[in-house]
């Protein structure tokens, strides 16, 4: 059975709620000791007026939960800022394409509780995603998804049709040293 769930903006009281998901994705991706995010780190980026240099927050994010509470509703995860039971998120900011000369939307995280998947969560959040998208004139929406994890790549070829970048390989440099590492070194 079905439980009737909404999507809408984060709030800064859905932050909990947020960090929770998080750890949760974390945990589902084996990396729990990599997700290091705090209270105060997601404040700023998603709720921040001044942002550092950036004129305002860096990211958003997009809250599902349950329009009515359900028996099986996890009462392990922090209520929503309107007090509903949150199901999912999805954690996004906007970059920009020199190729085809437009802004675009990257989708940095998607969790939805195993207890509500496959029942339309995520391709709802999705579609609040394409809103997003399409109210700010993006020309794509980019997002990425480890190579092991065969249920959503499955699910966003089929439901969502997109397309596998195989051509493309990510690089990361982390960390402050990493970072510092890319500074020119002065003879």
């Amino acid at each position: 059975m079905s439980a009737a769930f909404t999507t809408r903006p984060a709030q800064p009281g859905d932050i909990p709620a947020i960090l929770h998901f998080i750890k949760e994705l974390a945990i589902y991706e084996k990396e729990e000791d990599k997700a290091q995010a705090t209270h105060a780190q997601l404040q700023e980026a998603l709720f921040s007026e001044s942002g550092v240099g950036l004129g305002g927050h860096v990211a958003w994010a997009i809250m599902a939960e349950l329009t009515s509470e359900s028996p099986s509703s996890d009462q392990s995860t922090p209520q929503s800022a309107t007090g509903k039971t949150p199901i999912g998120f999805a954690l996004y900011f906007f970059n920009f394409s020199t190729w085809i000369g437009k802004k675009g939307v990257y989708l940095e995280d998607l969790y939805v509780t195993p207890a509500q998947r496959n029942l339309g969560v995520g391709r709802a959040l999705f579609a609040a995603l394409a809103r997003v998208a399409l109210d700010n004139d993006c020309g794509r929406v980019d997002w990425s998804v480890l190579k092991w994890n065969t249920p959503s790549i499955g699910f966003y070829e089929s439901a969502l049709k997109a397309t596998r970048m195989e051509e493309w390989v990510g690089m990361r440099v982390e960390g402050k040293e990493g970072i510092e590492g890319l500074l020119l070194k002065e003879a």
